[in-house]
This record gives structure tokens, sequence and C-alpha cells, in this order.
């Protein structure tokens, strides 16, 4: 039997950061994404005998173990370990493979997105009865808790939920995803005016998150009180989003990025900043980094008619221009 599914990667448009231990344990936080049609993807083969034969495309691990041995690839062994913790799962026999469409360390949510998948593709399999809360939440706590792996909640329930999302995260890990009925016209302009390039440079987040959680924990006012704008601005973007008003969601990306940079230092770099500058020489109006900052994606807000003369200027430098379209679906799979 071949077990196969997806889950797509998501652009955090405003509150990130606020989804973050100890922030949002003591003050919540909000959190605005949405899906793209960039997915992290996993197929499970089911094989004679009791050895696991793992192709993790997205870290690079190939190999062949016996059963209760590390295959190497942490996400894969954090599923299987909880699987065999919480459901009493003994896997053998088994050809596993992942992949993604976007480099690690992206800012697209692409490690919390391959947990949530490989869960989707063990549920499958197994047929365990597990809803979006549940996927997304053991997601998180396999990453966070089990793995220890620095990082927010917003990944896990972007992708098990998929669509336009706000998110309120509220202490002793409560998560309230609220779906956003975004009218047909809002989507078409806003992928018309969001250029979307990646740096060519992924990075580890792990370092840029202890640094914001060491700021948070320390007392330190002025961080928090930027945090606390970031929180409210994804409170802002959705009430300009549902309406359509364009200037005021990208004045909104705009300060938000200005806030997101008082967290760490290493938020924003020389090679970060040359893209702003040249976009915005070019037309663009104002922009982001998708995720914990430092490399990965740069969303750009651009008005339609300049979006050629911005994405011109931004061929000059080392990146490149994905292009997108966002998309509703989430989580899924299938047996074949």
């Amino acid at each position: 039997m071949i077990v196969r599914s997806k889950a797509p990667l998501r652009l955090g448009l405003a509150g990130g950061g606020s989804d973050v231990s100890p922030y949002c344990d003591r003050w919540g936080g909000n959190v605005l994404n949405a899906t793209i049609n960039l997915s992290a993807y996993c197929s499970i083969e089911t094989l004679p005998g009791s050895e696991i034969n793992v192709k993790a495309w997205d870290s690079g691990v190939f190999c062949t173990v016996k059963p209760g041995e590390a295959t190497g690839a942490p996400l894969i062994d954090g599923v299987l370990a909880r699987l065999s913790r919480d459901y009493g799962y003994a896997p053998g026999g088994l050809s596993i493979t992942t992949w993604n469409d976007a480099p690690a360390g992206s800012g697209l949510g692409t490690s919390s997105t391959m947990v949530v998948t490989i869960l989707k593709c063990f549920a499958e399999l197994l047929d365990l009865p597990l809803g979006n809360y549940e996927l997304a939440r053991l997601s998180y706590e396999i990453e966070r808790k089990d793995l220890a792996m620095k990082g927010g909640r917003q990944d896990q329930y972007a992708a098990a939920f998929g669509g336009f999302n706000f998110m309120e995260f509220l202490p002793e890990d409560l998560a309230i995803v609220n779906p956003l009925k975004v009218k047909d016209w809002i989507v078409e302009e806003l992928e018309a005016s969001l250029v979307l390039y990646y740096t060519g440079r992924s990075r580890s987040s792990g370092a840029i998150i202890s640094e914001q959680q060491k700021a948070t924990s320390s007392g330190n006012e002025v961080a928090i009180e930027a945090m606390h704008r970031i929180r409210q601005s994804a409170v802002d973007m959705k009430q300009a989003l549902l309406v359509g008003d364009m200037p005021f969601f990208s004045k909104i990306l705009g300060s938000a990025w200005e806030d997101k940079k008082k967290m760490a230092d290493a938020i924003t770099n020389p090679m970060i900043q040359e893209v702003f500058d040249v976009a915005i020489a070019a037309g663009a109006l104002s922009g982001k980094v998708s995720g914990a900052g430092g490399g990965g994606f740069v969303m750009l807000m651009t008005p339609p008619e300049r979006r050629v003369a911005v994405t011109e200027a931004l061929g000059a430098l080392p990146g490149k221009i994905v292009p997108f379209q966002f998309t509703n679906k989430g989580a899924v799979s299938w047996k074949l």
C-alpha cells in the first residue's frame, strides 16, 4: 500500500513572533497568515520485512535502518517516537520519502509544515482520527517540545487548516483559528500586489528566536512594546484585508517590519536592506521578511502597475522572484 500527503506552506502576513513563548503565554498572540501553492510532501509505502527506508530530500538524509533505530532525519524520528508513545505504533516494513517545494530556512514554515504532512500521512496509514486542531497541536508538541526546536505556533495551524486565518494563541498552548472569508477580488488584488522574492540564503531561525525570547523574558521594554504593536498589527491587517483596503494593508506591513527589526539584531542585514532599497526605488511601497528574518523570502507590496518595474530591478540581485497563488486547502492525504 502507498499513502501520500501534502500540506501548504504559508506567508506570515502580520503578528509573527507574538505566537512564540514566553510572549504569548503572558500577553497572548495574534497572527494573520495565508497558505500558498507551495507544499511539503510525504509518501509512505508498506514493504515486506521490518526495515525502514528513508529518503528525506528536504533534509538530505538517505538511509535504511532497523526497527527502533534513529533514521537521522529528526522530523521523521520525532513523529515516529510520538506515534510509538501515544499510540503504541511499532514501525517497520516502510519506505518513507519526504520533499519540499521550498528550501529549509526560507521563512515559509517549511519544517513545521513537514511535521504536519508526515503526521498526516501516518494518520492516513494508521486510520488515526486526527482533526485539524489535533493534527496541528500534536505537530507543535513534536517539534517544539519533543525535539526542542525553537519557533512559534502559527506554522502548524496554517498547514493543517489552510487558507487565510486570523489566529489567537493563549496561555496553556490554547490556539483558536478563525478562518477568514476573503472576497475573490481582494485575493486577486493581493496576488497582483505582492511580489515574493527569495534572497537565495536560507537561515536558522533558532538563534533569532532565542534572542527574541531573551528580550521578552528580560523585560526589555523597547522589544516588548514593539511586540505589542506587532500583535495589534494582525488585528488591523485583518480589518484591512476583509474590506480590501490595500493602502492600509501596505502601511501596516511596513510598520510591522520596522517593529520586527527591534526584536533581534539578526532579523535584518545589509543583504536584506539592499533588497528593500532596490524594490522601493523601483516603486514598491513596503514589505517584510516572511518568518523569523535573517534571510529566506521577502514579501514586497507593490502597486500592480509597478510590478514589472520592481521585478526587473530585483533581477539585478542574486535572488529570484517566485510566482505564487493563495490556496484555501490545508493538509490532505490519500491512499493508492
